[in-house]
């Protein structure tokens, strides 16, 4: 059986910044405190140790494989969380561990289908580039650290692995995307589990997302994102992939599982006006026929989930989350059986991993107040035998309630939120902590929230908001939030759930702090700085200081949504959404904060840059607001390891207690003290990343930049190769630079040539500035362009057919490609240079706005020789190329090689560019 959910839906699914977080606990009692400095009415409960909110916990991860014969599960070995196997009958105390990482916790395996393997990823220090290893927990050769030898099935140097698929059909095979042959996007492989063979199976050149399979590991569906952002979904046909189905970024559709016939696929979609919240659908990609499933019973959220039957396929149940989790059963045994859990079991029951036959399954009992206990079912015999409590020591009983609210916004959204307040005292007037989620696209959940329930027993009013923006409650509540960071309604739905509280006299107003990761971070920083007077003090865990840097720093492989990411936050590269950009920026703004402010970072994050958190810290010190910078050198987005989460707890109640008045555990353990003091910062010495584009940052006009003064003649030989789904074509080409007298005017004559071909295109462009004159185009097309300062004029020919072309402008701009590259050898480049480049687009008669960053330098190998060159980033709407540009270091800074992508017509088109000859001319032309 296998629960899949809908992403977003829940929580502890990760968006694209939620925090990842592995948050457990080991028996321990408190010693010693010190506060409160607020006067309760009535008696805090017992202090509980942080040792037991985050410490690893006793056990964790419970599977079955699939013959039954073995329960796998996660347990400390040599100092981290790694993988133990026992038989299912036998004690726990019989487990033996099957994966020793020293260094960071085992926390994502399974079994593979035949029950011969264990699979596992892990990266290296947090900067999510997994491998994936496999290991035989049946082996008899045991590693020096005694355990079986793993094999790294992906051991390649700077690739992001993703498990695609472990088909039940063939069950010595997994489908695993590759990043190596370019970072932006996984190629699809086979990879044979018991020789590490890999076998291509499809070489992603149409920017594929993500994949469906069928049970025999066949790729049958792609999912990709749209030049709007939107999601496609295509039918793979051999090597051919058809459009099948579409929606808008503002619209969700998403595969989920093939049916049990095979011809159709379970999704979940809200396309339509006419519909909000996501529905369960089935889609028949052959005849493009939907047929809806199901929709919230109660009419409250979005479809949240199924579960099937992994022997049938068979849909058992479908999922919502609401305030609470709500299981509808579709299968009269699965319904027999859930009745009899519920029954038996405190709290919402969840299921895990079951054998082939069904007959045992795993599942698990939690509630707020009960992080987990987990049990084996046996559905034969109607029994349940007790596996484990993940947490033994946590003493529920001290524990308090979380409470789903709703409260108003000041626009009379109604904003929903959970509350977690203090037991033993009069909720009035207390300490508060907003707790705002990551993502920012998911939502937080009822059930056990370690942090809610950590600040709670220290005495504070937990806020954890779903604000606008956040997944769950229907597209026109998650685009709500489209480009409202910091300064719009995201932000206002925390400030108002503050006010809420004073409102209702639960919290003091002059005590109310901020404190979250990733999103949640940066909506910390955005309290501090455009709030102020809410909040008196807060902590951003790997939280984005600057927009800007944030979007401009994603990683490679995010290429596939980056459209999406434009729409929803903001396009780096449209000025006016910089503007915006930058005014939602703490960075930009933090002469307004004046509170405390502890700031924590892992430095290996590929996803919210080291870099976000120096700025804020090096902006708030020049503002002399009280800083404290914890930094972890060997983690990411998030702290995996037990030692950091501890020093980041203690640091984290210390600093809420000092300016909040919450009380705070006093003793620390000594290598939890001397971990603390290891993440510890220099504030005063730490300096701004030379990456900053801040304001050194405003961003250049790159057709004032440029000045035709520094070229001379050149003829530029290039070996040029168009690809365009499975055709390839190699095309040599030639590029002439020569001086010439236009209509009595100094000018520079740009020729580009097809070699052995008729076809030429003639750019005319003014000596100084390269501002385009007249354009001709021969061959089988014709073109006639006449510009003028903000206007262009003249006839295109083709196909027997003939457009006017005329078009005004509202700045001046250049006339093609390659007018903007020899463009780009006059810019005045350096290592943070960035230019916005208009160029006009003939066949659309638009303007796209290309632009250029620099982003570093490389020598580059072409068969023109060796060079040293700038790498800029070149990044455009519309059908203007984008993509990587290596220009020549030294003026005139020549095209030496490049990869493009341009987008016609529906179709992807990669050219690659290698410069084979350079010739300096010295007879000018007339």
């Amino acid at each position: 059986m296998v629960y899949v959910l809908s992403h977003g839906s829940v929580s502890r699914h990760i968006g694209w910044l939620l925090l990842v977080s592995v948050l457990a606990a080991v028996p321990a009692s408190a010693q010693e405190q010190t506060g409160p400095s607020v006067d309760y009415e009535g008696d805090l409960p017992p202090l509980i140790d942080r040792q037991t909110f985050f410490g690893d916990p006793q056990y964790a991860g419970a599977q079955l494989s699939p013959t039954g014969e073995y329960v796998s599960f996660t347990k400390p070995y040599k100092g981290r969380m790694n993988v133990w196997v026992k038989k299912r009958g036998a004690p726990f105390e019989a487990a033996e561990p099957v994966t020793a990482d020293t260094t960071r916790p085992v926390s994502r395996y399974f079994w593979t289908q035949d029950g011969e393997r264990i699979l596992y990823v892990q990266d290296k220090g947090g900067n999510e580039n997994f491998h994936v290893y496999a290991v035989d927990p049946e082996s008899k050769k045991k590693t020096d650290l005694g355990v079986p030898p793993a094999e790294d099935l992906t051991p390649y140097e700077d690739v992001r692995a993703q498990i695609i698929a472990v088909p039940e059909a063939r069950p010595g095979d997994i489908l695993v995307g590759l990043n190596d042959r370019t970072p932006k996007y996984h190629d699809v492989y086979r990879i044979d589990l018991a020789t590490g063979e890999r076998t291509l199976l499809y070489k992603n050149d149409q920017r594929i997302a993500g994949w469906t399979t069928d049970r025999e590991g066949t790729l049958r569906l792609a999912t990709r994102q749209t030049e709007s952002g939107g999601t496609e979904l295509l039918r793979v046909e051999d090597d051919t992939l058809v459009s099948v189905y579409a929606c808008s970024f503002e619209e969700t559709c998403r595969p989920v599982r093939f049916h049990k016939n095979g011809e159709r696929v379970y999704m979940t979609t809200n396309k339509g006006s006419d519909v909000d919240r996501q529905r369960l659908v089935l889609f028949n990609p052959e005849a493009q026929a939907t047929e809806v499933v199901e929709a919230d019973p109660e009419g409250e959220v979005d479809f949240g989930g199924a579960i099937f039957s992994d022997n049938t396929d068979e849909l058992l149940a479908t999922v919502y989350e609401g305030d609470r989790t709500r299981i509808y059963p579709k299968a009269e045994a699965f319904a027999d059986d859930y009745q009899f859990l519920q029954e038996q079991l405190d709290g919402e029951v969840s299921f895990g991993s079951s054998t082939e036959d069904e007959r045992y399954r795993i599942v698990t009992a939690s509630s707020d107040v009960n992080p987990g206990t987990t049990y084996l079912f046996d559905r034969q015999q109607q029994s349940l035998t007790k596996l484990y409590e993940s947490r033994p020591d946590l003493p529920s009983e001290h524990l308090a309630e979380m409470r789903a609210i709703r409260y108003e916004a000041r626009d009379d959204r109604s904003i929903p939120a959970y509350l977690t307040l203090p037991t033993g005292v009069t909720h009035k007037d207390l300490p508060t902590i907003v707790l705002p989620h990551g993502g920012p696209w998911a939502r937080d959940s009822w059930g056990y929230a370690p942090y809610a329930q950590f600040f709670a027993n220290r005495g504070y009013a937990v806020l954890q908001p779903n604000f606008r923006g956040s997944t769950g409650y229907g597209q026109q509540f998650l685009n709500a939030g489209n480009e409202e960071w910091g300064t719009g309604a995201m932000q206002h739905d925390l400030t108002d759930g503050v006010r809420h509280l004073v409102d209702d006299g639960i919290a003091d107003s002059s005590r109310a702090g901020i404190f979250g990761g990733s999103y949640g971070g940066y909506a910390t920083l955005a309290g501090l700085t455009f709030t102020p007077e809410v909040y008196a003090a807060g902590a951003s865990y790997v939280g984005p200081s600057n927009l800007l840097t944030l979007l401009t720093s994603i990683p490679p492989y995010w290429a596939t949504f980056k459209k999406r990411l434009n729409e929803r936050v903001g396009d780096p590269d449209d000025p006016q959404d910089r503007k915006r950009l930058k005014r939602q920026s703490p960075f930009f703004h933090a002469d307004q904060i004046d509170d405390p402010l502890l700031v924590i970072q892992g430095a290996n994050d590929p996803r919210v840059k080291k870099q976000e958190s120096d700025q804020i810290v090096v902006a708030a010190r020049g503002n002399d607001v009280p800083t404290q910078y914890l930094v972890a050198p060997e983690e990411g987005h998030g702290f995996e390891k037990e030692d950091n989460r501890l020093a980041v707890a203690a640091q984290l109640e210390r600093f809420f207690g000092e300016h909040l008045g919450g009380r705070w555990q006093t003793d620390v353990a000594p290598a939890v003290q001397a971990r603390l003091d290891a993440l510890r910062r220099d504030v005063g010495a730490v300096t701004l990343p030379d990456t900053t584009q801040a304001d050194a940052a405003t961003v250049a006009d790159g057709v004032a930049a440029l000045d035709g003064s520094v070229l001379s003649p050149i003829t530029l030989n290039y070996k040029t190769t168009l690809e365009a789904g499975q055709r390839t074509m190699n095309r040599p080409t030639r590029r002439t630079l020569a001086s010439a007298m236009h209509d009595g005017r100094d000018t520079w004559r740009i020729i580009d040539a097809v070699e052995g071909a008729a076809q030429a295109d003639t750019l005319v462009v003014d000596r100084n500035t390269l501002r385009p004159i007249e354009r001709r185009v021969g061959g089988r097309g014709t073109v006639r362009l006449t510009f003028d300062s903000l206007r262009v004029t003249g006839q295109l020919a083709m196909r027997g057919q003939t457009r006017t072309v005329q078009q005004e402008f509202d700045r001046p701009v250049l006339a093609s490609t390659a007018n903007l590259e020899m463009g780009l050898a006059t810019l005045p480049l350096d290592p943070r240079y960035e230019a916005s480049v208009p160029v006009f687009q003939l066949q659309q008669q638009t303007v796209a706005t290309t632009m250029v960053r620099v982003t570093g330098t490389e020598t580059v190998e072409v068969p023109a020789g060796r060079f040293e060159t700038y790498v800029l980033e070149a990044t455009s709407k519309g059908a203007a190329p984008s993509g990587t540009i290596y220009v020549r270091k030294n003026a005139p800074h020549h095209v030496v090689k490049a990869d493009l992508q341009v987008t016609s017509g529906g179709r992807t088109i990669s050219a690659t560019k290698r410069l084979t000859k350079m010739r300096t001319e010295t007879t000018p032309v007339k």
